[in-house]
């Protein structure tokens, strides 16, 4: 992915604040945080693998713009330790982006293994829920700030296959709208559901038939990472000041189609 480049177009709307993204090495997370960080903000970034959280470091301009934390997103000490560093680092933490997500489970409900599904509903709801309490407790309960979650559109209508990691985003959309009932008018809540985005996440969603998938479109492409991160940062900044419990749906108008 490379970078964003700083245009005379491009705002500094975020100058100043800190946020931090989940699930950020790579894809998605990484081209929030990218926009974020073009747009004037100081990140700290998480994901599983320190390699590729450093590499990701390096692409957002090093320390001064960027710091990362490695670790699992349902994981309690990670929380703490990322957001601790975060405020430490930066001196504060303004904005956070709850990104990271699994789906580790392909095909119909009747085969899906109940473990598995625990998994999904802990990483892709209560990890969200546990990291918005966290920063709420750290920062943002006494500063004010903003949230955004990244739901599915597989979150708004059924998506075999996937169907369960639909069913997490759903939570997720509905999680959105209740926190932001109960956090405002300090912090604002909201999500973005995209379609399918061109990341290794949803490869096997459109690999080896990418222009079939993409016929399905309006818009006739995939998204992009850029896709997601402009919007993000949109709802992130003060443009989107009276916006809150609002799930964008970023999908190339494909359920327009009827599609997912």
């Amino acid at each position: 992915m490379k970078p964003i480049e700083q245009t005379d177009a491009m705002t500094q709307r975020l100058a100043g604040r800190t946020a931090l993204v989940t699930g950020a090495s790579r894809g998605i997370g990484l081209a929030i945080a990218q926009r974020l960080v073009a747009e004037g903000a100081r990140v700290c970034i998480t994901a599983r693998k320190q390699d590729a959280l450093d590499e990701a470091v390096a692409a957002l301009g090093g320390p001064e713009h960027a710091i990362a934390v490695a670790g699992r997103a349902d994981d309690d000490a990670h929380r703490e330790a990322a957001i601790r560093a975060t405020i430490e680092t930066f001196g504060s933490l303004d904005l956070l982006v709850n990104n990271a997500g699994i789906n580790p489970a392909y095909g119909p409900l009747m085969d899906l293994d109940l473990e598995a599904a625990r998994k999904i509903l802990d990483v892709n709801v209560t990890a969200t829920l546990a990291w918005t309490q966290a920063v709420y407790a750290a920062w943002l309960g006494e500063h004010g700030g903003a949230i955004v979650n990244v739901a599915s559109v597989a979150g708004q209508r059924p998506a075999p296959g996937i169907a369960f990691y639909g069913v997490s985003k759903a939570a997720l959309i509905h999680l959105t709208e209740e926190l932001a009932v109960e956090l405002g008018p300090g912090v604002r809540v909201n999500a973005v559901a995209p379609a399918v985005v061109k990341t290794q996440f949803a490869r096997a969603l459109y690999e080896g038939r990418e222009e079939q998938v993409a016929r399905a479109y309006p818009l006739k492409r995939l998204g992009e990472p850029e896709d997601i991160g402009s919007v993000v940062a949109f709802l992130l900044s003060d443009d989107a000041g009276w916006m809150t419990g609002q799930t964008l749906t970023v999908d190339g108008g494909v359920l327009l189609t009827g599609g997912v």
